[in-house]
């Protein structure tokens, strides 16, 4: 397997030219004598032109409310039954679900508008620079990691919060669920101390209609995350008309967060990527990494308000974003809210 750094040169120039001619006259008739009466004029007060200032950039995650003023910051956070119920993941803008070693997930975080305490955190990824990308050199913070998948993520200019290399505000805590499942990190000082990029486009687009897009029902999400491996985790989503979202379900059961929360998102996308084994970065059984592609294209699965919409992404490059189309060739928009990105591999099921 290969990686391709990606580069992006912007080159702009502007030309403006101004010329100005004048000229005089002279005349052989006589001036006009004091007692001629001045030429009529036009009184009254000047017309002037408004226009309206330009409306305030939104929070390019969630089309809800202004750009964030703290970094955009990313967690890997576990996502296996000791691992749960998980610290601060309602609080999320952006969760991606991903497959991991042994048919395992995890889930890749991103906290642009709250910066809460979170939990459980886990080691990075070897695909997880070329998932984040898209947002800039953003910070990912993590527990540690094999080095090859840490090099990959300094290689491509994306800043590192590791447990593993003493960076602060990562702390312990005893649980009956887990004896080393147990990480949380303070956001909301971790964004003090650090200068990595604000929320930026992705490449999505929000509107709160669906005028002219064909849809057809998607009041259940069900698919599986799995990479190289025959197994995999279920995952699952139902419409709530009465919250407007979309709740998590984990064998059945509506997941909660660990203050309580139900948790839910408003926009569910399901993207179909070439997924493979990753050999350099092992686990402690030997069980391989995965590296999901999320450079390229394939199918995709847009669900929003109890509706599902159909296309395909294109990425070109890490440092672009995600576009999501229809087959027609329209874009399709997310409704403002909160959206959770499930990475299948090409190929599984998906029932909605």
């Amino acid at each position: 397997m290969t990686r391709t750094t990606q580069t992006v040169a912007v080159t702009a120039a502007a030309v403006a030219a101004l010329l100005g001619l004048a000229a005089c006259s002279g005349s052989s008739s006589p001036a006009p004598s004091s007692s001629a009466k001045p030429s009529p004029t036009t009184s009254g007060p000047t017309p002037t032109t408004t226009s309206k200032p330009p409306a305030a950039p939104r929070n390019p995650l969630t089309d809800i409310g202004p750009v964030p003023k703290k970094p955009l910051i990313a967690v890997k956070i576990d996502d296996t039954a000791p691992g749960r119920p998980q610290v601060g993941i309602d609080k999320a803008d952006v969760v991606y679900v991903e497959a991991v070693e042994g048919g395992l997930d995890r889930l890749n975080v991103l906290f642009g508008s709250h910066k809460p305490t979170v939990g459980y955190v886990r080691s990075t990824r070897p695909s997880d620079p070329e998932l984040l990308k898209q947002y800039g050199n953003i910070t990912e913070a993590f527990s540690g990691g094999q080095a090859v998948s840490r090099n990959i993520l300094q290689q491509t200019g994306l800043h590192a919060w590791n447990l593993g290399a003493g960076d602060p505000f990562f702390y312990r805590v005893t649980r009956s669920e887990s004896d080393y499942i147990n990480v949380k990190l303070n956001l909301a000082k971790v964004a003090k101390h650090i200068t990595s990029p604000r929320p930026r486009a992705n490449g999505w687009t929000f509107s709160s209609a669906l005028k002219g897009l064909p849809t057809s029902k998607g009041t259940d999400v069900r698919t599986v995350v799995t990479g190289s491996y025959s197994s995999g985790t279920p995952v699952e989503f139902r419409w709530s008309p009465k919250l407007n979202k979309y709740v998590r379900y984990i064998d059945g059961v509506a997941q909660h967060a660990a203050d309580g929360h139900l948790v839910t998102m408003t926009n569910v996308i399901v993207q179909s990527c070439n997924i493979e084994s990753f050999t350099a970065d092992r686990d402690v059984n030997g069980n391989p990494a995965q590296f999901t592609h999320t450079v390229g294209s394939g199918a995709v699965s847009v669900f929003r308000q109890g509706k599902r919409i159909t296309g395909t992404w294109t990425r070109p490059k890490a440092t672009a974003g995600t576009i999501l189309k229809t087959s027609g060739g329209k874009r399709i928009p997310l409704h403002p809210g909160n959206t959770w990105v499930v990475l299948i591999r090409k190929g599984v099921a998906l029932h909605g």
